[in-house]
C-alpha cells in the first residue's frame, strides 16, 4: 500500500476518483457476484486507466511511451486521439462513477432479479431504481413521439417523390438498353417498412441483376483468401467453352470475377451522366442531381423546399437459395476488397424482429427505431447501423423475456449494454449468420469512440435524448 499511496502523491490532484474507482474494483464480487463484476470491472477499468493516463501523461509527447496494445483494459480514447481530459469529461466521468449500478440486476434478465429488501437502505435503493426507470420510460415515449416518429403526410410525399424517380429510370434503361439482363426495378429500405425515423429521407431503388447458372458462381468470403464471412465473390465459370463475351455482364469482369465497382459505374454513366435530370426535375417539379462522392450511386431529390430525399441505386443479385448480394463496397475498400458483393440481410432481419413483436406484443421496432434516431443525431453514434442495432435486439431477444411497451426503458438500456458488451469483444455476430461479424467494418478509433459514448450513457441514459 506504501507504493501505491506514493504513486498516487506523484500524480497530480485526482479529487479522490481513483481511489473510489479502486474500492469499488476490490468489492464488486461482493456486491454483484461474478457475473455481474465482470461487466463492471472491464467498464470501471477502462474509465479508471483513461483517467489515469490522463492525469499522468508526460508534457512532452516525445516522452510518451509507444503502445501497440488497443483494447477496453487499456483504452486509446485519449492516447490515440487529440481529446484531453478537460473540466467537462472530468465531470462525466466523476457523474459515471458516482451512479455506476451497484446491484448484479442491472446485469441479469429481468425474469432472474431478486428483490433485495432485506434492509430499509436496500428499500430505498430499490425506489430510487424503480423512480428512474419511470423517468427514462417517459422520456423515451416522448422523444419517440416528438423526434422519432415522420406524420404519415411526409412519409406519402417521400415515397411519391421515389416512385416519381424509379419510374423515370426504368424508362430510360428499357429505351436506352433494352437488351440489358435485368428484372423489374423495385423501391425498398426503412421508408417502405415503417421504420425510418426522424425525417423520411432515405429509399432504396433496387435492380435485380440477371445472370446465366452456367457461366457465374457464388464463393461465400470465408473460402476465399480474404475471409471476409458476408461478402461474396461472383466467379466467371467455363470460359474455355463459352468465351468472354458470351454474358452480357461479361464487360464488369475483373480479373475473373464481377465487379461491383464496375457495375456501379457503368449504371453511374447511365443514370447520373446520361439522364438529363434538370429537364426531368422541371417537369415533375423537383430539383435533382447526383450525390458526389459516394459510395454508391446516389440521387438527391429536393421536393419541397425542405424537404429532401436520397435515392440510393442499387444492383442486385438474388442466388437460388434467396441468398441476396448488394453492391455497397465494403467500408473499408481495399483493392483486395473492391471485388466482393455484400450479403444483404436486411429483409429478414426485419421480418424475424417484426414478428417476435406480433407474437408477444412487443416494444422492438418501437426500441430500433428509438436507437436509430439517437445514434442518427448524435455525431458520435453516427456509424451504427440500423443492421447492427436490429441484430443487437435479435439476440436481446434470445434473452430477455419481457418486450411489454411498459418495459421500454428496461429494454433500451439492455440495448446500451449490450453494444458495449460487443464492442468489448470486438463483435457482433449476425442473428441470421453467426459466423458474419457486423463490426467487421469498424475502426479501432470508432470502437473507442462508441464504447466511450455508450457507456457514458449507461448512467444518464437521458443525456442520449438531450443532445439531439
Amino acid at each position: 500500500m506504501a507504493g501505491v499511496n506514493g504513486d498516487r502523491k506523484g500524480k497530480k490532484e485526482d479529487n479522490g476518483i481513483g481511489t473510489a474507482i479502486d474500492f469499488v474494483l476490490s468489492n464488486a464480487k461482493l456486491v454483484l457476484g461474478v457475473g455481474g463484476a465482470a461487466m463492471l470491472g472491464i467498464a470501471t477499468l477502462a474509465v479508471k486507466r483513461m483517467y489515469d493516463r490522463a492525469i499522468s501523461a508526460p508534457s512532452s509527447p516525445t516522452k510518451m511511451e509507444p503502445s501497440s496494445k488497443r483494447s477496453w483494459e487499456e483504452p486509446s480514447w485519449l492516447g490515440s486521439s487529440p481529446r484531453s481530459l478537460n473540466s467537462d469529461m472530468k465531470t462525466t466521468v466523476s457523474r459515471s462513477l458516482q451512479t455506476l449500478p451497484t446491484s448484479s440486476s442491472h446485469f441479469e434478465p429481468d425474469r432472474m432479479r431478486r428483490v433485495a429488501g432485506h434492509s430499509s437502505r436496500h428499500a430505498h435503493v430499490d425506489l430510487q431504481r424503480a423512480r428512474m426507470r419511470l423517468s427514462l420510460q417517459e422520456h423515451l415515449w416522448s422523444f419517440f413521439k416528438e423526434r422519432v416518429s415522420i406524420p404519415a403526410e411526409e412519409q406519402a410525399m417521400a415515397r411519391r417523390a421515389a416512385l416519381d424517380i424509379c419510374a423515370e429510370v426504368r424508362v430510360f434503361l428499357h429505351a436506352k438498353l433494352p437488351d440489358m439482363p435485368i428484372r423489374e426495378m423495385y423501391l425498398s429500405g426503412s421508408l417502405y417498412d415503417d421504420l425510418q425515423v426522424v425525417t423520411a429521407d432515405h429509399a432504396q431503388l433496387m435492380v435485380p441483376m440477371i445472370l446465366e447458372k452456367n457461366l457465374w458462381s457464388f464463393i461465400p468470403g470465408e473460402e476465399t483468401i480474404m475471409n471476409v464471412p458476408g461478402f461474396w465473390l461472383v466467379r466467371r465459370e467455363n470460359i474455355e467453352y463459352f468465351p468472354r463475351g458470351s454474358s452480357y455482364w461479361d464487360r464488369c469482369m475483373v480479373g475473373g470475377y464481377l465487379s461491383p465497382k464496375s457495375i456501379l459505374e457503368v449504371f453511374e454513366k447511365l443514370v447520373a451522366g446520361s439522364i438529363n435530370w434538370p429537364a426531368i426535375g422541371s417537369v415533375l417539379d423537383y430539383v435533382i442531381h447526383p450525390v458526389v462522392p459516394s459510395e454508391t450511386l446516389t440521387l438527391e431529390v429536393q421536393y419541397e423546399t425542405d424537404r429532401r430525399l436520397y435515392v440510393d441505386f442499387l444492383p442486385l443479385l438474388v442466388m437460388e437459395d434467396g441468398t441476396s448480394l448488394i453492391a455497397k463496397p465494403h467500408r473499408l475498400a481495399a483493392d483486395r476488397h473492391e471485388n466482393l458483393w455484400r450479403q444483404s440481410f436486411r429483409v429478414e432481419e426485419t421480418a424475424k424482429l417484426r414478428a417476435l413483436d406480433q407474437e408477444d406484443g412487443g416494444c422492438r421496432c418501437t426500441c430500433l427505431k428509438v436507437g436509430k434516431a439517437v445514434c442518427k443525431l448524435n455525431p458520435s453514434l453516427t456509424c451504427l447501423t440500423a443492421s447492427q442495432l436490429t441484430n443487437t435486439l435479435l439476440l436481446l431477444s434470445e434473452r430477455e423475456g419481457d418486450w411489454t411497451q411498459e418495459a421500454l426503458a428496461d429494454r433500451f438500456l439492455g440495448l446500451l449494454r449490450a453494444l458495449v458488451g460487443h464492442l468489448e469483444a470486438g463483435k457482433l455476430p449476425c442473428a441470421l449468420s453467426p459466423k458474419v461479424n457486423l463490426f467487421c467494418e469498424l475502426t479501432p478509433q470508432e470502437v473507442d469512440e462508441l464504447g466511450y459514448t455508450l457507456y457514458c450513457a449507461l448512467s444518464e441514459p437521458e443525456s442520449l435524448l438531450r443532445t439531439v
